[in-house]
């Protein structure tokens, strides 16, 4: 069996994909920066197997001392704060240029991360037709970055230069287990856990926008464990070209979180109010939600896993974790 390649392999989702090839018994290529490549508490238990350093890969595939069948590419710079476009240009846009390059050429299926970060504020609507990217206005550069790929990759395959089999994700609010080395950019579910542990109470973000209470800014929050399955159908489908979103299409609340995770956690709900930072205000999403029927009518008929059993599942395994890491310290 030819190995998948994986860039991001140290990072939240790509360490999550690696995790599942080795329950598949898949062969895989890591890549990222290899001193991080399993070196987060939460990668310990995963065989990460041929390590590959991010700046290396390129000339690795060319020389053929990596010869994957498939490339699943989560690597990117995800902090949404980054303002250095040349760095967002370098990272995000032209390594995925080169990948996406080798794939034509080996002819081997190209799966990529693309972003919610591309819709903006949302004034277009969260419609993944493909025609209406060019319209797209991202609030920061992260998001312009992503933006940028798609488009090139759509122009690539206009003029007859694309993988045999191709598909960009419009991932929207990823959560799940393995994001702790995110620090701030981790999710809410996981901050909101630490603070009921550390405090009782979580922290949430007042509302700035008239019309929207407190607490009521809504994101369309997608299982980790779901992006990973929906990546195996693109790959074995396989899903033959498209740029597609990636949630649940179901926008839920801050609030709605915050109380999930107090009921997985059998604590009093307790939430204190905060000002949204004023370096992120302007670029603050107040609404995102996944129009999902073109992924569902290119056949994925899974269901998405509801927020109640999402965060359920995610705070049973952080409490295992947790359990486990004071019984090693004791």
């Amino acid at each position: 069996m030819t190995p998948v390649l994986v860039t991001g392999a140290a990072g939240f989702i790509g360490a999550r994909f690696v995790e599942s090839c080795n329950a598949r018994g898949a062969q895989v290529v890591s890549v990222d920066d290899v001193d991080r490549i399993g070196a987060a508490p939460e990668h310990a238990e995963i065989d990460f197997g041929t390590c590959v350093d991010r700046r290396e890969v390129i000339e690795a595939l060319r020389d053929g001392a990596v010869r994957p069948g498939a490339i699943v590419h989560m690597g990117a710079c995800t902090d949404t704060t980054e303002l250095r476009y040349d760095y967002l240009r370098e990272v995000n846009l032209e390594s995925s240029q080169a990948l996406w390059n080798y794939a034509r050429g080996a002819g081997i299926p190209f799966v990529y991360a693309s972003s919610a970060a591309t819709y903006g504020g949302g004034e277009n609507g969260y419609d993944d037709d493909e025609a209406r990217i060019p319209e797209l206005h991202p609030l920061n550069p992260y998001g312009e970055s992503k933006r940028q790929f798609d488009l090139w990759a759509l122009a690539e395959e206009a003029a007859g230069r694309a993988p045999a089999a191709w598909a960009g994700f419009k991932f929207f609010n990823v959560y799940g287990f393995g994001e702790r080395h995110k620090g701030r950019m981790a999710s809410v579910v996981l901050q909101a856990f630490d603070q009921i542990r550390d405090h009782g109470s979580v922290r949430l973000f007042r509302s700035h926008r008239d019309g929207i209470a407190d607490g009521h800014q809504e994101r369309d929050f997608v299982l980790v464990d779901d992006v990973v399955d929906v990546l195996w159908f693109a790959l074995e489908k396989p899903l033959r070209r498209g740029v597609y979103n990636l949630g649940t299409g179901k926008a839920r609340t801050f609030l709605d979180l915050a109380r999930a995770t107090f009921r997985a956690l059998g604590a009093e709900e307790r939430i204190d109010w905060m000002d949204t930072p004023e370096d992120i205000r302007d670029r603050y999403q107040y609404f995102t939600e996944a129009r999902m029927e073109r992924l569902r009518d290119a056949g994925y008929e899974r269901p998405f896993t509801s927020l109640e059993d999402g965060v359920a599942r995610y705070v049973a395994r952080l409490l295992e974790a947790a359990e486990t890491a004071e019984s090693d310290a004791s």
